[in-house]
């Protein structure tokens, strides 16, 4: 480990709060069984971590990566903010490093924060306009984190009126089994149709009928009530 991470996670051990750091074992389900059984927290906000982010924002590639390995919860996400940052400057030359050492890291991007704030900047941004099959790949993983990554970096192409790969995603995990897919997928839905509900309409007619209960009530969350209620007693 070089000095550079060594300073930055002392920093960080030092701005730890015991109570905020319960509360998060608790929240990110850290128990035996949950789907974060064993992550590490320090108790440190997000807008806190944000704020450092930007100041670490020189360190180098390896050392963000060499921070992503870190057992403690925060110290991975304020490398992943520091890698987002750094993968979004205009003219990087190291965009290819980044978006391959991330895919190579995705076991420790292993909590739905952790995917959220980065799998749209890095993947999606990185794939928007090429060839799309790696985000394919990872929402056919045998992995939860790996498949949230898939289908949330479709965000990137969402947010610039491009659907079809979120839908094909969207198809491709409507008998996964775990509710933090479910809630992916739905979100995602949802944003499609707040730029163009009738895409999301089309989806949602096809197939609300298999869809996870929690999918569907994420995806049209927004709908008027008449329109949510007629999905949701399947009378649509």
């Amino acid at each position: 480990m070089s000095n550079r991470t060594r300073q930055i996670i002392k920093k960080l051990k030092e701005m730890g709060d015991s109570v905020i750091a319960a509360h998060s074992q608790g929240f990110f389900k850290t128990g035996k069984g949950e789907y974060a059984e064993g992550d590490k927290f320090l108790g440190i906000r997000v807008p806190e971590l944000r704020k450092w982010a930007k100041e670490y924002i020189e360190i180098s590639i390896y050392d963000a990566f060499e921070l992503l390995r870190s057992e403690l919860h925060e110290v991975r996400l304020l490398a992943l903010f520091v890698l987002v940052a750094k993968y979004s400057a205009k003219n990087n030359p190291d965009k290819e490093v980044i978006y391959r050492s991330y895919l190579d890291h995705t076991e420790f991007i292993n909590n739905w924060d952790l995917v959220d704030c980065s799998a749209e900047h890095i993947v999606g941004a990185h794939l928007f306009n090429g060839d799309k099959k790696p985000v394919y790949q990872l929402a056919d993983s045998k992995s939860l984190w790996e498949r949230r990554i898939g289908i949330m970096s479709t965000f990137h192409f969402i947010k610039r009126n491009h659907f079809p790969d979120t839908l094909a995603i969207a198809e491709m995990l409507l008998k996964d089994k775990e509710d933090l897919i479910h809630k992916a997928v739905g979100w995602m839905l949802r944003e499609i149709g707040k730029r163009d509900l009738q895409v999301e309409e089309s989806f949602l007619v096809k197939f609300y009928k298999e869809m996870p209960r929690t999918m569907l009530r994420y995806a049209i969350e927004k709908f008027p009530e008449t329109d949510r209620l007629a999905y949701l007693h399947g009378i649509k």
